[in-house]
């Protein structure tokens, strides 16, 4: 959908376009090719919601930020444009894409199915040590929780789905995961704030990792889609109290 008139100048207008994120020069980590470092913050900052959905994209002010050409910072753009995440208009400009509302559920499904199986075999194999690191997990979650820190929380959360995997003898099935879960990871951060939600992911978790630790595989699975169905529950409440963040595509 392309944004409407009043919108774009909203966004396009310098001011805007820098309150978002600070217009100072970032490094590109050694190694990695200019294109690559832009690439990775950007989509770091759409990913955070450091950018909002519908916000403009202006690509010489990322240049001017980066101290290169337009170049790179064009290589890096349509890579997130084929990802889903940025929207090229000719005729309006460069815009955040919107957190498409269709991809969601198909998105969540898919996480599911790789994920009951992560729980189901490390409900079969989890080592004691394994167990204990879980639940060291669900201890930096209710810290980050209890400190308000919804990004520290986003990340320990990150942390203890990889580490299910990993106790499941499959790391691979986080990896691919990430790749399909990037819409939701946008969505996913417009909960954190509501009153109440940090803590009732924190419980949920638990209940998946005393099934894994009592060596229940269907009590694993079952405590996995409590909370799986609560995460695409509250899809219909981010969008209304976020309206103009979603698409309906």
């Amino acid at each position: 959908m392309v944004p409407d008139s009043d919108e774009t100048i909203a966004n396009t207008a310098p001011s805007r376009r820098r309150s978002t994120v600070a217009s100072v020069a970032r490094p590109v980590q050694r190694g990695a090719t200019v294109s690559a470092g832009i690439y990775r913050d950007l989509r770091n900052d759409i990913l955070a919601l450091r950018r909002k959905p519908g916000e403009a994209i202006a690509e010489k002010v990322i240049a001017q930020d980066y101290g290169v050409s337009r170049t790179p910072v064009r290589e890096a753009v349509l890579k997130l444009a084929d990802e889903g995440l940025i929207e090229i208009f000719p005729q309006s400009g460069t815009f955040v894409s919107r957190i498409p509302l269709g991809a969601l559920p198909e998105a969540i499904a898919i996480r599911r199915v790789l994920e009951e199986a992560s729980v189901r075999y490390a409900a079969q194999r989890a080592t004691r040590s394994q167990i204990a690191r879980l639940r060291v997990c669900l201890e930096v979650q209710h810290e980050r929780e209890t400190a308000g820190d919804h990004e520290g929380f986003h990340q320990a959360d990150e942390d203890f789905h990889a580490l299910l995997a990993e106790v499941a003898g499959y790391p691979g099935f986080w990896t691919l995961i990430q790749q399909v879960k990037v819409q939701i990871d946008r969505y996913r951060r417009l909960t954190l704030p509501v009153l109440g939600r940090m803590g009732v992911v924190v419980e949920e978790h638990k209940a998946i990792v005393d099934a894994i630790a009592a060596g229940n595989p269907e009590g694993a699975v079952q405590a996995l889609n409590t909370h799986l169905d609560d995460l695409e529950s509250t899809i219909a409440d981010a969008q209304k109290a976020n309206p103009r963040y979603f698409s309906v595509t």
